[in-house]
């Protein structure tokens, strides 16, 4: 249970720091509920992490039906990540990189961030949850899953951030890809 709470207090912090460290500044997206937070974030201005929260609900109920462990374990990684994604929202200001350096970094900080969650079977809730659910039923590795899911993610963003924006958000979500799949081993 120590080493769960760990895992997640640790990859909600590396998430917080590439969403609003490198992310936010540039206008990026990344994929999956973090994209869909950041694309409300930008149109109304809301708080990233209250808006996983919301979104992250429904995904949380198939969870109840389908995986009960992994709601639970979800649920803590989903609050924390929530709250600390938006209590570390003051660096936003503070690391000026310039925009393919921050989407290659904010990419890797968040997937390094989801790998040490999902390496201990716990996540974000959001589309982390879906692709854990979905990788014991099809046997896709989850990194792949999360790729793919994120790609939809920032196609639907496209008129929010331009093309120029969404070319890079493409390059988050890949770095962020390789990183999670590189972070998550399985356990057999």
């Amino acid at each position: 249970m120590f080493e769960k709470l760990a895992a997640t207090i640790i990859g909600s912090f590396l998430m917080g720091i590439g969403i609003n460290g490198f992310l936010i500044p540039h206008h990026l997206l990344d994929g999956g509920i973090i994209g869909l937070g950041l694309i409300l974030h930008y149109y109304f201005q809301l708080p990233t992490g209250l808006c996983m929260v919301l979104l992250s609900t429904p995904l949380f109920i198939l969870a109840w039906f389908y995986e009960k462990s992994y709601f639970f374990y979800s649920l803590h990684g989903l609050l924390i990540s929530s709250f600390l994604i938006d209590m570390v929202s003051f660096i936003q200001d503070q690391l000026l990189l310039s925009v393919l350096p921050s989407s290659m970094i904010g990419g890797m900080l968040v997937g390094i961030g989801i790998g040490v969650m999902l390496r201990y079977e716990t996540s974000t809730g959001g589309t982390d949850l879906l692709a854990q659910l979905l990788t014991k039923r099809i046997h896709i590795h989850v990194g792949i899953i999360i790729f793919f899911i994120d790609a939809l993610i920032i196609f639907s963003g496209l008129d929010v951030i331009g093309f120029d924006k969404f070319l890079y958000s493409f390059i988050t979500i890949f770095c962020g890809a390789i990183m999670t799949s590189l972070t998550v081993t399985r356990k057999k």
